[in-house]
Parts: structure tokens; C-alpha cells; sequence
């Protein structure tokens, strides 16, 4: 059985599950996502370690930040979470916007200092390789604001919520960004803008890249990039396998990770 918990920090409310016995395993889900998706992998290491699977601010039970949040910020949040553990080192095992905060957190002197090994599947926080559709895509959205921005400001706010409610301008955009209104919007933003490559040759870790072969949101190409920006990091593959890899493949991602942390 597992334990329903709520940490504050700053009075942001971050629901959590406690589940299993031994060194502590903070780990963190993708955009999109909430701590049920990554229950199952804590219940499959819960003979190993204490995990602590969170709902990050804006997803799950955890209620919307009060403004727009970078990285940095659901950094802060996770530090202080580890701090409250009152542990001397965690480890971690974080998916796809985990990753992003994870790379972040690692190369601070905190994360040096408090973070043992760290699992990061279907990463994300390097820059993707752009098709032509996607700058025909972005440029065509320039055009489509341009008329709009000499507006006075009111005004202007108004008419760009306009724009933003069409459905031309929702084809627009990527799915996740369709879905979200408001200050959701405005983190996520702030966290796919910034791309985290001057971050791997700070990162001391022994890190573990575990991806799908067939991985279309975070491909290969960026696992690989991460590996070669961390002196420690070790790249495995497993095949049949997409984004979402440990639930594609349990077992197997389960007996690598199980391998790891034991190691």
C-alpha cells in the first residue's frame, strides 16, 4: 500500500505517494503526466528503495502554480522536497519533463551534493532537430500576430485572445500547448524554450539514459547528445519500446533499473 502525502513549499501545495522500503527515490513524471503513470515503476523497485512519487505544481493533484513557472522553479520546488526528506542523498528516476528538471538540479551544488544516481527516461531539455513544416508552422503564426501587436495594449491583449481561440491558430501549435490555457500555457513556454545543453558537463552523476527505440517525443538523437554532454552517463536502448518505455516494456525496464540502483 502506499501513502497519500501533501508537501507545501511556499505555499504550494505538491501531492505525493510514499511507497516501499530502503534508500530514498524521489521520482518525477513528464508534462502531461501525474505520479499514477509512474506508480507502477515505484511499485516494481518497492523491495529496493522508498520512493516518493510526486504530482508536480499543475498536474495531478497538485493545483496550478499562482504565476508562470520556469525551470528553475520546479527545481527550487523538488530541492526542497529532498531537503524535507532529511536524508543525506536520494536517488532519482524522473521521465520526459522530469529530465528537464532533473538536468537542472544536478548541475547546481545542491544537486552535487544530494543526488546519488539518477535515471532519466525519454529525457527531455535538449534542442530538437526542427523540419521545414514546423518553421512554415511558426513563421505562419508570426504573420498571423503582426497586425495585432501595434494595438494598444487592452486592446491588443483582447484581440490576441481572439487569435489564440481560433482553431486555425490552435492548428498551429503542438498538441500539449492546444490543450492548455492561462498560466499552464505560460510555463510550458518558459520550459520548452530553454534548452539545457550548457548543463551536462556540470552534472558529476552516475546517470543512466534508459530509452525506447521508437521514442517520437524525446528521440534517440537526444538521449545520445545527453550521454556525450555527461562524463558518467550510459545510454541503453530498449527496443519495441516508445516515450513511454516503461510501461511498454515493465519487466525489462524494471530489471535494468533494479540493476542500477543496486550497482
Amino acid at each position: 500500500m502506499s501513502e497519500q502525502n501533501v508537501f507545501t513549499y511556499q505555499d504550494q501545495k505538491i501531492a505525493f505517494e510514499k511507497v516501499g522500503e530502503g534508500k530514498p527515490l524521489v521520482i518525477l513524471h513528464g508534462w502531461g503526466s501525474s505520479k499514477r503513470v509512474m506508480m507502477p515503476v515505484a511499485r516494481n523497485l518497492a523491495h529496493l528503495r522508498t520512493s516518493y512519487v510526486l504530482d508536480l505544481p499543475g498536474f495531478g493533484d497538485s493545483p496550478e502554480p499562482s504565476r508562470a513557472w520556469n525551470i528553475d522553479d520546479y527545481a527550487d520546488t523538488v530541492q526542497a522536497f529532498i531537503v524535507s526528506l532529511g536524508e543525506e542523498k536520494t536517488d532519482v528516476l524522473v521521465h520526459s519533463f522530469g529530465g528537464r528538471i532533473m538536468l537542472k538540479l544536478c548541475a547546481r551544488d545542491f544537486g552535487k551534493a544530494h543526488i546519488d544516481k539518477v535515471l532519466i527516461t525519454g529525457g527531455a531539455g535538449m534542442k530538437p532537430k526542427r523540419s521545414v513544416k514546423f518553421y512554415i508552422r511558426k513563421y505562419t503564426a508570426k504573420i498571423l500576430k503582426a497586425p495585432f501587436m501595434i494595438l494598444p495594449g487592452s486592446l491588443r491583449e483582447k484581440a490576441l485572445g481572439w487569435l489564440r481561440s481560433t482553431s486555425l491558430w490552435k492548428s498551429l501549435g503542438s498538441s500539449d500547448y492546444s490543450k492548455l490555457s492561462g498560466v499552464m500555457r505560460e510555463t510550458f513556454v518558459k520550459s520548452v524554450t530553454e534548452y539545457l545543453e550548457s548543463s551536462l558537463p556540470e552534472i558529476p552523476h552516475e546517470v543512466l539514459l534508459l530509452w525506447g527505440r521508437n521514442d517520437d517525443a524525446t528521440p534517440v538523437y537526444q538521449g545520445e547528445r545527453i550521454e556525450k554532454g555527461i562524463k558518467n552517463a550510459a545510454l541503453v536502448i530498449i527496443e519495441d519500446a516508445g516515450h513511454y518505455a516503461f510501461l511498454d516494456k515493465p519487466k525489462q525496464f524494471a530489471r535494468i533499473a533494479e540493476a542500477f540502483f543496486k550497482g
